[in-house]
């Protein structure tokens, strides 16, 4: 890939939804008003000719600014920008965390969020979501001499898990006992560095994005533990509950970028040659988030 990994790498910060979850999830039984208002929302987006786009700017590879221009770019961003061309739309971006994401949504100060929700969690009912546009398993980053004491599942009680707050993945740390260890937009080298220290003991991510990661720091004396692979899940968009419309025209063009190819292309652009964009028969064990 033409760009420097360290200089953009950090680790995601979002949620993923688990695959025993379903995948498209509108409003249902919606009252004739709620439908009026949701037709008015894209009706709105329409005229205006502008999709509104939250996005983090801040995780490699799925949205960053470009070393040299500091442009805005990424799997994610990507996507968003070939969906609007395929709406006739133009597509404005704001870049924000998670919480800021969820509230911008519920105000209607964005129409669509590059943020997936766990429907283990609290948030899960209440919001629309389009069709899946990457498909990975979480992995476990530990240090390389001693795998940080973790075999199993089980060794993570009293370890201190990094990451970010209200994700799936330190929600399955917290489950197993973990000491939770809470960073915010945090770059890659301090994650790693901080394990490789022994300030913390663990990293539950995504998988494609820890190699990349471990890729661009070879120098840091940290691996993914390669008896820990678990809970396949998959990828989307978050729009406001109830705007159907919108979330038929954004699933209606990933279709068509699916059935083109256009996904393929993006993914191996900017996962190094990997195609995250199909679903794959993971065999691996899927731990259940408590709620």
């Amino acid at each position: 890939m033409n760009r420097t990994l360290k200089s953009l790498l950090t680790l995601s910060l979002g949620s993923t939804f688990l695959l025993t979850a379903c995948g498209s999830n509108s409003a249902e039984d919606n009252s004739t008003d709620e439908t009026a208002s949701e037709d008015a929302s894209w009706e709105n987006i329409q005229e205006a000719g502008v999709l509104k786009a939250a996005t983090s700017g801040t995780y490699f590879p799925n949205s960053y600014h470009e070393e040299g221009t500091n442009d805005l770019t990424g799997f994610e961003v990507e996507i968003l920008r070939e969906i609007g061309e395929r709406l006739n739309l133009d597509v404005e971006f704001t870049e924000m965390g998670v919480d800021g994401m969820l509230t911008s949504l519920n105000s209607e100060q964005v129409d669509i969020a590059a943020l997936s929700i766990s429907h283990a969690g609290e948030n899960a009912d209440k919001f629309n979501y389009s069709e899946p546009y990457k498909y990975t398993y979480m992995s476990m980053i530990v240090r390389e001499d001693d795998n940080s004491g973790i075999q199993s599942m089980e060794d993570l009680e009293g370890k201190r898990a990094a990451g970010a707050a209200t994700t799936a993945y330190m929600q399955i740390a917290e489950q197993y006992g973990a000491e939770l260890v809470i960073y915010d937009n945090a770059t890659n080298d301090q994650y790693l560095w901080d394990v490789a220290n022994g300030r913390t003991d663990l990293i539950i991510n995504d998988y494609y994005g820890q190699k990349l990661a471990l890729a661009a720091f070879p120098e840091i004396p940290i691996k993914i533990q390669e008896d820990l692979f678990f809970n396949p899940s998959y990828t989307n968009f978050s729009m406001k509950l109830g705007n159907d419309t919108l979330t038929q025209e954004v699933d209606k063009a990933l279709e068509e970028m699916h059935s083109d190819g256009t996904l393929s292309a993006l993914s191996e652009e900017f996962y190094d040659g990997e195609d995250v964009s199909v679903e794959q028969d993971f065999d691996m064990p899927t731990y259940e988030i408590e709620e």
